[in-house]
């Protein structure tokens, strides 16, 4: 009985999927389209449309992959049209990567996925047209968030009626959190997107700022940042195209419109995407990206269209370009194994801009109602349409030669297993070495007045290098930077780059003092000290008379001096992480 009984029920189950697939995309609506655009789903409710999807057509599969914050697993669903889902397998094709919800009160991206993947599913031509090209989604990157709902918390923006609060489980807002990895959600979209190698990335979502005409601005990854033929490609190919195709279907664009409590109408600066966001993160790894900014202002529903116009002309470059594309890249990861100079800070080029066209409203300050201040206000009877500069030009502002290697302590556990998570080649040294180094020392730095998600955030650091023979302990692990990650590998290790593990709190210990003195104690030590080095004390006597300040001032001086003493702690300062300039011998 048994043996007949399963038999029967796969049949069943066969005729059920072929029924199904004859379905029409009436009777596959979403909440979006029931509600006529007024309602986003739920979490649940999305993981659930994928799921079916999923089950009635072999070219889909949803599958976990790590944890999220919230106890979940993050789900990434895979549209192959010839149902090869293993990650090597497709590394022939062009691959697309879509991250929705990492705000969850920007929910357009969820929405337009959803109805994109099944429009193209049940479009069997479009579908086979598609055998060169995966589209992988992460349906909910922020699902704390995600189920995290309320009507209120988007005071800017104009529906749907319920949506997810931007802070995930943690409280954290994860597109600030590529680098530093603060949520399991980071630690598993890490694994998903090295698994994958995308050759481009999006990442959807909602803007805040000025009022203008677009319903769709976008922001690209900083093409003089991406460098070389790739960023060269971006500006002068993939961008003018996207731009032409969604022109072409009713929503013409910009770049993000990066201006706050003004009218954008006498230009603006391109928004400098550094490694902390999803785009600035992607781009240390060769991959195109765009981070979709739907206006705020405009109806949910028109935004969502926007965003399936944008995803769906996405797919379209891909399968038009994606040879071209992939090829672009892994000429990019041969050129950055050999690179010599890496920028590690940017700064925008004023000098430099390109004109556009820009349409945006006039306007202008009125008496407020609240304040009875002046007030900004948008005039949207009064739209324009004018030349405006663009200034999208960036050049380095620091940079670093790269060394043969960074040496990293055995200590720093958790530096070592975020660069082996982001398939960084790292290699653990078993026997001790004495070695020629250049150590750096912290000279100078900011610290944010306020915590800056989960952190106060270093700026505007400033290093001393001092070449040093150094022991390399066994356990310790070395990093050769002759690798396609070269770009990851320096801009996380120097510690005054501008997203730097330094940066965001990784190495706090090395700036407070473990060993100090008492100044009754130490004076007598002091004054011997400075009988036996005179070049000492007349630095010392140099100084007081330079700073009246510090002549002034007792301990001060004795810091001074106990600071040219053996007493004084090597590691106060000294950033751990050391560089070696050449070939070590034992390797």
């Amino acid at each position: 009985m048994k043996k007949l009984f399963i038999p029967a029920i796969l049949a069943i189950l066969a005729i059920g999927c072929q029924k199904a697939q004859q379905k029409s995309t009436f009777e596959w609506e979403t909440k979006f389209e029931k509600t006529q655009g007024t309602e986003t789903v739920t979490y649940e409710e999305g993981i659930q449309y994928l799921e079916t999807l999923a089950l009635y057509h072999p070219e889909l599969k949803l599958q976990t992959i790590g944890k999220t914050d919230s106890g979940e697993p993050l789900h990434l669903a895979l549209l192959s049209a010839d149902q090869t889902f293993d990650f090597d397998q497709i590394q022939n094709k062009s691959i697309l990567l879509i991250n929705n919800a990492i705000h969850p009160g920007e929910p357009d991206g969820v929405d337009a996925s959803l109805m994109l993947l099944r429009d193209i599913l049940q479009d069997k031509e479009r579908l086979a047209s598609l055998e060169d090209v995966v589209i992988a989604v992460i349906p909910f990157y922020n699902i704390g968030g995600a189920k995290n709902r309320n009507s209120h918390s988007r005071a800017n923006q104009v529906g749907p009626k319920s949506y997810g609060f931007r802070g995930n489980a943690q409280n954290l807002d994860l597109n600030r959190d590529f680098i530093k990895a603060d949520s399991e959600n980071m630690k598993s979209f890490t694994q998903i997107f090295h698994s994958l190698n995308p050759d481009l990335f999006i990442d959807t979502h909602v803007s805040n700022g000025a009022d203008y005409q677009y319903v769709m601005t976008y922001l690209s990854t900083q093409e003089d940042k991406l460098g070389g033929k790739l960023g060269d490609y971006m500006r002068n190919q993939l961008t003018p195209s996207m731009e032409k195709k969604m022109s072409a279907k009713g929503f013409d664009m910009t770049p993000y419109v990066n201006v706050w409590g003004t009218v954008p109408d006498s230009g603006y600066v391109q928004f400098i995407d550094t490694p902390r966001y999803s785009s600035g993160y992607t781009t240390l790894f060769n991959t195109l990206s765009y981070v979709t900014e739907t206006h705020m202002l405009k109806p949910f529903k028109t935004r969502t269209e926007a965003t399936y116009a944008f995803l769906d002309e996405a797919i379209d470059y891909l399968k038009n370009n994606g040879k071209e594309v992939k090829a672009l890249r892994k000429e990019t990861e041969e050129a950055v194994k050999m690179q010599k100079t890496f920028p590690i800070a940017w700064k925008a080029n004023k000098l430099e801009f390109e004109v556009r066209k820009f349409k945006g409203y006039e306007g202008g300050y009125k008496i407020s109602d609240v304040s009875r201040l002046p007030r900004l206000y948008y005039d949207r009877n009064k739209p324009f349409e004018k030349d405006i500069k663009f200034y999208n030009q960036y050049v380095a502002d620091k940079s670093v030669q790269k060394p043969f290697a960074y040496i990293i302590p055995a200590g720093h556990q958790k530096v070592v297993d975020l660069l082996k998570l982001n398939n960084i080649k790292v290699t653990q040294i078993h026997d001790s070495k004495t070695v020629n180094a250049s150590v750096y020392y912290i000279a100078d730095y900011k610290t944010t007045s306020a915590p800056y998600e989960g952190h106060y955030l270093h700026y505007n650091v400033e290093v001393n290098s001092k070449p040093q023979e150094v022991t390399i302990n066994a356990g310790d692990y070395i990093v050769e930077v002759n690798q396609s990650a070269n770009r990851y590998i320096v801009e996380t290790l120097e510690p005054h780059a501008t997203d730097s593990f330094f940066a965001w709190n990784f190495f706090d210990a090395i700036l407070q003092q473990k060993e100090h003195f008492s100044p009754y104690v130490f004076e007598d030590h002091a004054a011997k000290y400075l009988e036996e080095h005179p070049e000492i004390r007349e630095a010392l006597e140099a100084k007081k008379k330079e700073d009246k300040e510090f002549a002034d001032n007792a301990y001060a001086q004795l810091v001074f001096i106990y600071k040219q003493t053996p007493h004084y702690e090597k590691a106060h300062l000294r950033y751990p992480i050391m560089r070696l300039e050449q070939a070590p011998d034992f390797l």
